[in-house]
């Protein structure tokens, strides 16, 4: 399942930050690609690295969230961004929704880092932060209908579906990889996408309490 898009019927804000995120994403991209792996190494997140010194190389904690493995990799975050973030900025307004991401994006790391302290190989990813803003909006819109693409139809579902099934999805793949969670063969960072989730769960709880009041058809 595929999610395309979801209802902004509501939506009262134009996603400024949403935009703004998404943007700086594909310009560090096409950074990334014109410095190759030199530029890799030097503003990705490191655990090894970050251990051996963790003020000099403090900075990359927030570098490496606009980094990307590939275009697929850039493609489908932005996607999930565009999708989801502008009605979580709605609801919090733009400055906190900015701050909200980089928490979760912050947060996405350090759960990464605790199971992988060691690891040699580059941490590079806006999923952590995103993870997060998908558990903002499963806690904010439940209900809200998101139109999925399911093979060759286009469905339309509850974002408790949508986001719970994905949430599943990663704790059933974290788990089963554990174990080569400490090594250096790389792959997907199941416990930044669940870190950041359940990050994104608890911050909204804090952040919705002052955010503007909605009409309960908002949901």
């Amino acid at each position: 399942m595929i999610p395309i898009g979801d209802d902004n019927s509501q939506r009262r804000l134009v996603p400024v930050v949403t935009w703004l995120l998404v943007i700086a994403n594909v310009l560090v991209f096409f950074l990334e690609i014109s410095g190759g792996d030199p530029f890799i190494q030097a503003w990705s997140f490191i655990p090894a690295r970050f251990s051996q010194d963790p003020v000099g190389n403090f900075s990359t904690i927030f570098t490496s969230m606009f980094m990307h493995a590939g275009w697929p990799h850039l493609a489908g975050n932005m996607l999930y961004l565009i999708i989801f973030g502008d009605n979580v900025e709605d609801r919090f307004g733009h400055f906190k929704f900015l701050v909200f991401y980089v928490l979760c994006g912050i947060i996405a790391m350090v759960a990464q880092y605790i199971v992988a302290p060691m690891v040699t190989i580059p941490n590079l990813g806006a999923s952590g932060a995103i993870a997060g803003v998908l558990g903002a909006y499963l806690v904010l819109f439940p209900r809200r209908k998101v139109r999925v693409l399911f093979g060759w139809w286009i469905i339309h579902l509850p974002a408790l579906v949508v986001i719970g099934g994905w949430i599943f999805l990663q704790l059933l793949s974290g788990t089963s990889s554990l174990s080569t969670m400490t090594s250096a063969s790389g792959g997907v960072a199941y416990m930044a996408h669940i870190g950041g989730f359940f990050g994104g769960v608890l911050l909204s709880f804090f952040i919705r309490s002052k955010a503007r009041a909605l009409p309960p058809s908002y949901l």
